[in-house]
């Protein structure tokens, strides 16, 4: 009934987790695991390969280094999209808003903010974020987290490989859900553990770069009730373009500047930004 589809680093998933998917899932399931540990395939790639593989509508892609609290979070995935035909893509974690701007799914206004999750942190401790969810269980976002993506299957509907590695693959997802004109939607339902937490390295700023590029006749997206998205646009813009210049990747951020001085010419950023870039 429920395709789970795994890229997994390692030759196959750890024993833990094949036992707690088997243990809380609740439903019938297959299981579809993507050998990436040779680095073969990019994220995009290998969860075509697991799309192609799966022999289920509803589908559900994790991460390999999670544990599920919830019981019967396959039956809870499955009544939502029995009960909500518009509805595409589910998530745990995700935003009401998007900007033009690259940046990551996170950045926007608190008030645009939905998750449930128990999040380790590279000290040890693991804290649980809890955000924006008051009296409805199910809130409809412009993006959510790969670390859960519940699906319904659509064949129009695939990771598009232009993109390359293991960046951004959730809102390459959520994008093409949205422009097939499915909801998107974030459940407080679904609670799990997530074992490790990302890098925003020099590989994710060149993907951010790439998706913004490809939907830049789609963004910026707005789903919120907070007019705040010339804010973010001009705080992601300037916040991802010092990024840039401290990996020295000076091009694209000059070419992100430009962008930037057409919202907000009058400001002090400008100047800094051009010191920075011939230092």
């Amino acid at each position: 009934m429920l395709s789970i589809i795994i890229c997994s680093r390692t030759k196959s998933i750890s024993n833990d987790l094949v036992n707690n998917i088997n243990q809380t899932i609740g439903i019938e399931h297959e299981l579809v695991v993507i050998d990436n540990s040779n680095n073969e395939y990019s994220i995009f790639e290998a969860y075509n390969i697991g799309l192609t593989q799966s022999k289920n509508q509803l589908i559900c892609f994790l991460h390999d280094d999670i544990h599920f609290i919830t019981q019967n979070w396959g039956k809870i995935v499955v009544e939502i999209f029995q009960k909500n035909k518009d509805i595409g893509l589910i998530g745990i974690a995700g935003a009401k808003s998007k900007t033009k701007m690259p940046s990551a799914w996170w950045d926007c206004a608190n008030e645009d903010l939905y998750m449930n999750i128990y999040q380790h942190l590279r000290d040890g401790r693991k804290e649980h974020w809890y955000k924006g969810f008051t009296n409805n269980a199910l809130e409809d976002v412009v993006a959510i987290d790969g670390v859960f993506m519940a699906a319904r299957k659509d064949n129009s509907i695939i990771f598009n490989t232009k993109l390359s590695g293991f960046h951004n693959y959730d809102l390459n997802f959520s994008f093409e859900y949205l422009k097939n004109r499915y909801r998107v939607v974030v459940t407080k339902e679904i609670l799990l553990e997530h074992l490790s937490i990302g890098i925003l390295n020099e590989s994710w700023y060149k993907s951010t770069l790439q998706i913004h590029e490809l939907y830049r006749n789609f963004l910026p997206l707005n789903k919120s009730n907070y007019d705040s998205s010339k804010k973010y646009e001009f705080i992601n813009g300037a916040r991802f373009l010092d990024h840039l210049l401290k990996l020295k990747l000076k091009k694209q951020a000059f070419y992100l500047w430009i962008k930037l001085f057409k919202i907000k010419p009058a400001s002090k950023f400008q100047f800094k930004f051009f010191k920075s870039l011939f230092q």
